[in-house]
């Protein structure tokens, strides 16, 4: 199976099928609203604003796994980021990202681009020392590790990069500018 042979559904419960972002360079981040990195939002909204024309998405999925950082319902995470950070995007049905209940599509990004390490900061020390109290083999399996990990998918469907919650968002920019 490759990424367009897989479904979500939306915050209002409807499947929705990959295949619609055929063609698109798609950016898939599972987020939070109550989380050290939730301002994260307001950078990928400049690059939904930015880039949406030229062919972005963002498929935003909030998850509550790390820490119960995501505790609304679909409903009051839509309009906590739509008033904070006036996004755009449409966010996804609050779903798992790992573990038994974690989207099938997860664990197709997962072994498409694993786990490569945390960019340095007081952060990444704080994010290490939490990790290695949970799971002492973080650094060795490709499960996600916190909140606002992000994939880049190409036009074409493929898996083409992982950035940690970590990375300079600059980065990721640089990323899907290339792609575009």
């Amino acid at each position: 199976m490759g990424f367009y042979d897989y479904t979500i559904r939306n915050a209002k419960n409807e499947e929705l099928p990959l295949r619609n972002y055929e063609g698109k360079v798609v950016m898939v981040v599972n987020t939070a609203t109550g989380c050290g990195f939730t301002p994260q939002y307001k950078d990928i909204e400049a690059l939904y604003e930015k880039y949406h024309d030229k062919g972005l998405e963002i498929i935003d999925i909030p998850c509550n796994q790390f820490y119960g950082q995501a505790p609304g319902t679909d409903e009051e995470i839509h309009e906590f980021c739509t008033l904070h950070f006036n996004t755009q995007f449409p966010q996804m049905k609050k779903s798992d990202v790992n573990g038994k209940d974690a989207l099938p599509l997860y664990g197709y990004l997962k072994s498409q681009q694993g786990f490569r390490g945390f960019q340095d900061g007081p952060i990444t020390d704080k994010l290490k020392e939490i990790l290695s109290g949970i799971d002492k083999d973080y650094e060795h399996n490709p499960e996600i590790k916190w909140n606002f990990t992000k994939f880049i998918v190409d036009r074409k469907g493929n898996v083409v990069a992982r950035f940690e919650p970590t990375a300079d968002m600059k980065e990721v920019e640089s990323c899907i500018a290339s792609l575009l």
